[in-house]
């Protein structure tokens, strides 16, 4: 009987990979909780199992078997996790109460540098980011999990059908079928996994630049001319949406606890490959954390934010509860 390896040769081996097991993890279950936990429990079993490991694939395919197994275990016991807009509902009135939905398992924003989006290589940056965008993490919500872990492991891992049909314990023929019905789904979703984001160009950094100053001076004017005509804003856990520039203003002059110029501070973070920002609201003599944005372009203009309150996200992005009132 072979030897179990030691924590520090198994580690040593696998460790490596984490992150991108992780960001696996988060595309099937739109959740950083939920991820960290099945990286957790599949470390542990490819720990436990190790010895039984024949080589016949390599350790990171392993693994990622491994990984899909416990996404696909832990999606018969959840839901799906939408974003407002996803929802079904129509555009919201700006000025109607919010309706808070606390019951509802919102898609949760990922940093950067958590799964693999915020490294040196160059080349693994742009894998990373197009296949955690907000918008593409919540489309793959709406598949039901096994055609989610087809998309997934097929169109970007890049994985054979017959690997995924080994994985799902089916056949080619119905990995084929299925990754054609999620694509068929998918098919009016933008971005797509073959839509690379690439870097924001300069135009869009000044852009960046401008909504800061147009949130922290406020400026409802100058804030909706940053936006496209179909823009779209949502701040789960509110189940509303709001489509277009001038909602968007309304919606902030109606509803942001912001008194004036100098109650927001904007600190910048990278959120799904994204440019995003820790809001902070004065308090006193300084700021307290607030929200977090995570924004995309359409071109120069943004065409969506996703405005994230959920409890503890100041800390994993790594963004102090509280901020000094000078810059």
């Amino acid at each position: 009987m072979s030897k179990r390896p030691s924590n520090e040769e198994f580690l040593r081996q696998a460790d490596p990979m984490r992150r991108e097991l992780l960001a696996h993890c988060y595309r099937m279950m739109g959740s950083v909780h939920d991820a960290e936990d099945l990286v957790q429990e599949t470390y542990l079993r490819a720990w436990r199992h190790y010895d039984g490991f024949e080589g016949r694939s390599s350790l990171r395919t392993w693994l990622y078997r491994i990984a899909t197994t416990q996404c696909l275990t832990a999606l018969d016991s959840r839901g799906r996790r939408p974003l407002p807009a996803g929802l079904g509902a129509p555009a919201s009135e700006p000025a109607a109460p919010l309706v808070e939905r606390g019951e509802v398992p919102w898609l949760e924003p990922v940093p950067d540098g958590m799964v693999g989006a915020g490294g040196d290589d160059p080349a693994a940056i742009v894998t990373a980011r197009e296949s955690i965008r907000l918008a593409f993490v919540a489309a793959l919500q709406h598949l039901p999990p096994r055609q989610r872990a087809v998309l997934v492991l097929r169109d970007v891992l890049k994985w054979r059908a017959a690997e995924v049909a080994d994985v799902l314990d089916t056949t080619t023929t119905a990995v084929n079928s299925m990754l054609q019905r999620a694509r068929a789904q998918l098919a009016q979703v933008s971005p797509s996994p073959d839509d690379p984001p690439g870097p924001l160009t300069a135009e869009q950094r000044e852009q960046l630049d401008r909504y800061v100053a147009a949130f922290e001076s406020y400026d409802i004017g100058a804030l909706v001319d940053l936006f496209t005509k179909e823009a779209v804003f949502e701040m789960p856990p509110y189940d509303g949406w709001y489509e277009g520039p001038d909602a968007i203003g309304r919606l902030v002059a109606t509803h942001c606890p912001a008194k004036g110029p100098g109650d927001l501070r904007l600190v910048p973070v990278r959120a799904n490959g994204q440019p995003a920002f820790g809001m902070y609201l004065r308090d006193g003599g300084a700021y307290r954390e607030f929200a977090l944005q995570v924004l995309d372009f359409d071109g120069p203009l943004i065409r969506h934010v996703a405005m994230f309150f959920e409890a503890g996200i100041f800390a994993r992005f790594g963004l102090p509860l509280r901020a000094s009132a000078s810059k």
